[in-house]
């Protein structure tokens, strides 16, 4: 099969281009932004990745760290002959585990349209997820199963505001003279 043919011209030199920017683009690609501080602060430039991660007592490589280990058919145990690696930044890997160990709050929230219009429904039609779905305001017309996961979804993500929703709900209204 022949060969593709090679263009014959030549380089020349665009005006067009920026080079700062060109040079930018690659340093941020070879040497990319490290958004954890403490490691970026123990981070030695002239180390490789490799070597600064198992200072820090990280893992490169996890297929080095946990390989695999082969069945031995006779029983033949064979002692593991990996060096050990000094960990000499423990102070990063302490600080992993204790960000690690906090919970995470849950952050979801719901738009404050997707609120009005769980307790419009809620106020005009109590439980009734059918005539939910039959009623005027329901616009992207929502089947009652996807009203009821709207529904379940407000109750997850804001229990106190659906608490005093249906509190405010239940409880008797002064009449107005």
């Amino acid at each position: 099969m022949p060969k593709a043919k090679q263009s014959k011209r030549r380089k020349r030199f665009d005006y067009n281009t920026d080079r700062k920017k060109l040079k930018k683009k690659f340093i941020k690609k070879a040497k990319p932004r490290i958004e954890h501080a403490q490691i970026r602060n123990a981070w030695d430039d002239n180390k490789s990745t490799a070597r600064n991660l198992q200072e820090m007592g990280l893992s490169f490589d996890p297929n080095q760290t946990l390989p695999i280990k082969k069945q031995m058919l006779l029983g033949g145990d064979k002692e593991d002959r990996r060096p050990v690696h000094v960990i000499t930044k423990p102070y990063i890997l302490d600080k992993l585990q204790e960000e690690a160990s906090l919970q995470e709050k849950d952050s979801k929230t719901l738009s404050s349209d997707l609120i009005e219009y769980v307790q419009y429904m809620i106020r005009e039609h109590k439980d009734n997820y059918k005539t939910m779905a039959r009623d005027e305001k329901n616009y992207y017309q929502d089947t009652p199963k996807q009203i009821k996961r709207k529904i379940n979804e407000y109750k997850r993500c804001h229990p106190q505001h659906y608490e005093a929703f249906i509190s405010s709900l239940t409880a008797p209204e002064a009449m107005v003279q």
